[in-house]
């Protein structure tokens, strides 16, 4: 399970964003599976995510298919980062550098 800092400004409408990145970044249609909206894609078996506290964050939880294919593997890591670039607001060197900063 993976916490994700929202950026500043797009905290207002995180639930309705979690749900419509998810369809755009992934082409399925998530189910609400208590609080947390689930699918499936690639070599991601179960992708879970919720809003965390206050809305200030996005909780992620994976669980991965190992019996795919390089490509499948490939296109489903694309599509999570494009996923999360979406939902914070951050980019991938965005986040790491925010994930640095924490551990320091």
């Amino acid at each position: 399970m993976q916490e994700y800092p929202i950026k500043r400004g797009l905290t207002r409408d995180l639930q309705g964003r979690i749900v419509a990145e998810l369809k755009n970044c992934f082409g399925v249609e998530p189910v609400d599976a208590g609080g947390k909206f689930r699918i499936s894609f690639g070599a991601l078996k179960r992708l879970d995510v919720k809003a965390g506290n206050g809305d200030k964050t996005v909780i992620i939880d994976t669980e991965s298919n190992m019996n795919v294919s390089d490509e499948e593997i490939l296109d489903t890591n694309k599509r999570f980062r494009k996923y999360l670039d979406a939902v914070t607001g951050f980019s991938t060197k965005e986040r790491v550098k925010r994930a640095k900063g924490k551990v320091e």
